[in-house]
């Protein structure tokens, strides 16, 4: 079949349970997104499985904690929350807020997460009252397609169109351009490709940018703790969230405690000049990522680059060679590999991460390990980042979760430094239209021309 034509036929099946569920009320709505959260909740395992035996990327137990967790937090946070009929009244600016739908939402996902990102979408797509059509990546389409079997089923259940959960059986580049161009509004959590496929179609759209994210290590800290939420960060689900640590900002004083504590945590520290080209020529042919060593374990990737180490070993700490432009392992390395910068005084710190996200991950976040607000605050001045994780895991944090006011995402914004609309996580409050009605405030009292510029 023309894949437009196909596309097309989704998008009137789709307007069609939309309409429908326009009409449901917040606690039907709510029950909705519940059925669907559950639904991937009690079928983590199912989906983790065919997500790494179908990608070849990650590690199964951590996709497990990724779908349980995320689900999770997101209806943790999504229920109670109004989003159908009137959100507020401003009673002092005489204005009433009223949520309506965008309509259909087009939803491009990724390789990287072909089961937590539909999910994810499409809970906070039908809290707004909108439907969804996911177009998964080629890589991942039977991971994605059973993800939304699985909410279309759920829904079903309920009472509810399934058609407000649609997933493009045969995906392509085609396929995606047409999702995109012929929905209401469009999500793009794909490679940079097809986010500027999704804001070049026509029609409004919430894209990401590539992370690389820099940890950066303050002075009295606890630096094994710090140490061990970094490692656990690089090596989640093998290193391939866009949220994963990728280099790490530390006392140059503390260099051989940094190096005992990543011992501890078994990683594999390499400083020779002729291995880390090894590794860098292996993960980065011809300056781009080998697809191959993305999401692979760090025994794997150091076998390919013909450097012996322990089977055991859950990453590899390389002492980088330069930052930014002169180094492509300061940026974004989708593998449990992990670049350390020593560095002598908390500007330099600031500067190394700055100079290493001007050229990868600008936009996107930083985690910091730190104790002294005036630190901290002097990176977020410097930083052009959305997102700051303190003392906390960067892989788990920066999406959002239980111990932090972040909103539970798969897909994070980073503002017009990452060429993205927003600069935040993709919430459901960004896929409803709000009409304001204003009300005349008949006792405001109007200033003068004289108080107004004189005052």
């Amino acid at each position: 079949m023309n894949a437009e034509i196909y596309i097309q036929q989704m998008i009137v099946r789709s307007r069609a349970a939309q309409s429908v569920f326009e009409g449901f009320t917040q606690q039907q709505v709510d029950q909705a997104v519940r059925a669907i959260g559950k639904a991937v909740y009690d079928h983590a395992e199912e989906l983790s499985r065919l997500a790494v035996d179908e990608t070849g990327m990650g590690i199964y137990e951590d996709k497990i904690l990724k779908n349980k967790n995320k689900s999770k937090a997101c209806w943790n946070k999504l229920k109670g929350q109004k989003s159908r009929g009137i959100l507020r009244q401003i009673e002092s600016e005489g204005l009433v807020e009223v949520a309506k739908p965008m309509g259909v939402v087009g939803a491009i996902c990724p390789s990287t997460n072909p089961t937590m990102t539909p999910m994810q979408n499409a809970m906070i797509a039908l809290k707004g009252g909108n439907s969804i059509i996911c177009s998964p990546h080629p890589r991942a389409k039977k991971s994605s397609m059973l993800t939304c079997s699985i909410m279309r089923n759920a829904l079903a259940d309920i009472g509810a169109p399934a058609d407000l959960v649609q997933c493009v059986e045969e995906p392509n580049i085609e396929k995606s351009g047409f999702v995109m161009s012929l929905c209401d509004v469009c999500i793009s959590t794909g490679g940079p490709g097809m986010v500027t496929a999704a804001y070049h179609s026509g029609k409004p759209a919430f894209g990401v940018g590539p992370g690389n994210v820099q940890a950066l290590v303050d002075r009295e800290i606890d630096l094994p703790r710090a140490v061990a939420a970094i490692v656990q960060g690089r090596i989640y689900d093998a290193g391939i969230l866009c949220t994963c640590e990728q280099s790490i900002i530390y006392p140059a004083e503390q260099h051989d405690a940094v190096l005992a504590a990543m011992a501890n945590e078994k990683v594999c520290y390499i400083d020779d000049d002729s291995q880390i080209q090894s590794l860098r020529s292996t993960i980065f042919p011809d300056g781009k990522i080998n697809p191959e060593m993305v999401g692979k374990s760090a025994f794997y990737i150091a076998s390919c680059a013909g450097i012996p180490i322990l089977e055991e070993t859950r990453a590899i700490l390389i002492l980088a060679q330069g930052t930014g432009t002169d180094d492509i392992l300061s940026g974004e390395k989708l593998c449990p590999v992990l670049s350390a910068y020593p560095y002598h005084s908390w500007e330099e710190a600031v500067a190394i991460a700055k100079t290493n996200i001007l050229n990868m991950g600008i936009g996107h976040s930083v985690v910091i390990h730190s104790q002294h607000n005036s630190h901290i605050e002097y990176a977020a001045l410097q930083l052009p980042v959305s997102r700051f994780a303190v003392n906390q895991q960067g892989s788990s944090a920066l999406g959002g979760a239980f111990t932090n006011g972040l909103n539970p995402t798969g897909t994070l914004g980073c503002g017009s430094w990452g060429n993205n609309s927003i600069s935040e996580n993709l919430w459901y409050h960004h896929l409803i239209n709000v009409t304001r009605i204003a009300y005349t405030i008949a006792d405001r009292e109007i200033p003068t021309d004289d108080q107004i510029w004189n005052t």
